[in-house]
C-alpha cells in the first residue's frame, strides 16, 4: 500500500528486501488527499518540522480530483517496479483500502504486506494508521516502511 508514487530509493528498497529472490507486487494506492483529515496530516507536517507543509495541506487534491493524479502515479510506481525486475500490477483504491488489501492478500496468496507511507505520528500513535489496522485484518506478516521525500 502506497499514496503517492514510489521514488527510486523506494524501488531499490522494496525489490530488494529478499535479496536476490523474484518477487511480485500488487500495489494498491489511496491518494493521500483522501485517506486523512486535513488538521491530523497539518498536525504530522508541524511534527516533522514541515512548517510550510502544514499551510499547504489545504491545497492537497481531494475526491474526484485527485484520481488523475492517482492513476499517473501508480503507473509511474508500476513502471519503476518493472524497470527493477519485479512483476508489478495494482490499482488506485478511493473506498475502504483495508477491506481492499485484505481480498487481495488472499486472492494473491501473499506472503506479506509492505506499507509504505510517510510519517503518520498522530495516527501512529493511536494506532490508527494503515499498518497497525492492517496487522488485525490481513492474516499475513505487515511490514511498516517510511517512503523516502522527493
Amino acid at each position: 500500500m502506497i499514496e503517492k508514487p514510489l521514488s527510486p530509493e523506494d524501488v531499490d528498497f522494496v525489490t530488494t528486501l529478499h535479496g536476490e529472490e523474484r518477487i511480485s507486487f500488487v500495489v494498491l494506492l489511496q491518494p493521500r488527499g483522501d485517506q486523512a483529515d486535513v488538521l491530523l496530516r497539518a498536525i504530522d507536517d508541524v511534527a516533522m518540522g514541515e512548517l510550510k507543509e502544514a499551510v499547504r495541506e489545504g491545497e492537497e487534491p481531494e475526491g474526484g480530483e485527485a484520481r488523475e493524479p492517482a492513476e499517473i502515479g501508480l503507473e509511474y510506481s508500476l513502471r519503476a517496479l518493472r524497470q527493477a525486475g519485479a512483476e508489478a500490477v495494482g490499482q488506485v483504491i478511493e473506498e475502504h483500502p483495508l477491506d481492499k488489501l485484505k481480498t487481495v492478500v488472499e486472492d494473491a496468496g501473499a506472503d506479506e504486506v509492505i506499507v509504505l507511507t510517510a510519517p503518520h505520528y498522530v495516527e501512529e500513535f493511536f494506532h490508527r494508521d494503515w499498518a497497525s489496522r492492517a496487522r488485525h485484518k490481513v492474516g499475513v506478516p505487515v511490514l511498516k516502511l517510511f517512503a523516502h521525500s522527493e
